[in-house]
């Protein structure tokens, strides 16, 4: 899954938007310098295997990555086929990291293959506490909330508040189409699983949802800091997929 470049609302605006998100990432940088540069992230590559029923259909890669004004970018990308249908997908998340929080900044999401095409940017403005959308003309309307996340922070700070101890998760999300939405979770165990890199430890967690009918599992290992290593997804009891680490690299 190759990095994503997030394009510009429109070309007209393209000088004024790179002028803006430098005026006021300036001001954000000057805000939480001390913390962003007491809490460095260690940058990885991750790349794993997609399967449905026991069948790989896919690859899929995620890279953790520092740019030099102390912001870090979070990639997943993937690529499938399964019979006839086809799915490539990429997504980027560019944010700061405050007292252990991810301070969301830019996120965006591309996919093309079976069906139609379709591509997501948000802009998150930390300073106006409002939030941008390729889709809209104004500000998306939406209680702003300190600790809301994009659709990859959140798996960010699952991870963090994983390593930090803790069992229960609730994460307020703004999701690819603007809307806010509570993601809950939960510590479900402890499991030794075979991967193909080999036997390893996990932490397995659970998603909660309001009905039994989908089921999302994770599991995330303490010997590789908390990576998460495998994911499961499924609808009444049938997988749809599943994602398994093959190779990582820091």
């Amino acid at each position: 899954m190759p990095f994503l470049t997030i394009n510009p609302f429109h070309r007209k605006a393209r000088s004024s938007r790179n002028r803006h998100t430098s005026a006021w990432f300036i001001t954000l940088s000057a805000i939480f310098s001390t913390s962003v540069l007491a809490e460095p992230l260690t940058p990885y590559r991750a790349e794993y295997e997609v399967s449905r029923k026991g069948s790989v259909q896919g690859n899929a890669l995620r890279e953790l990555t520092k740019n030099a004004d102390n912001t870090y970018v979070l990639t997943y990308q993937s690529d499938i086929e399964w019979m006839i249908f086809s799915d490539e997908r990429n997504e980027r998340a560019r944010f700061m990291v405050n007292n252990n929080q991810a301070i969301p900044l830019e996120y965006s999401m591309s996919r093309k293959g079976t069906g139609p095409d379709k591509q997501y940017n948000l802009v998150f403005d930390q300073i106006k506490k409002q939030i941008f959308s390729n889709k809209k003309k104004h500000p998306l309307k939406v209680d702003w909330k300190a600790e809301q996340k994009d659709l990859l922070t959140y798996q960010f700070q699952l991870r963090n508040d994983l390593k930090a101890g803790e069992t229960k998760f609730s994460y307020p999300i703004i999701d690819k189409n603007g809307n806010l939405r509570n993601y809950d979770f939960e510590v479900d165990g402890k499991e030794t699983i075979t991967l193909p890199i080999g036997n390893v430890e996990t932490i397995r967690v659970k998603r909660l949802y309001d009905n039994n009918k989908r089921q999302a599992i994770a599991w995330f290992a303490p010997e590789y800091d908390f990576l998460l290593v495998k994911m499961y997804k499924g609808k009444e009891g049938i997988e749809q997929f599943q994602v398994q680490l093959k190779q990582y690299d820091k």
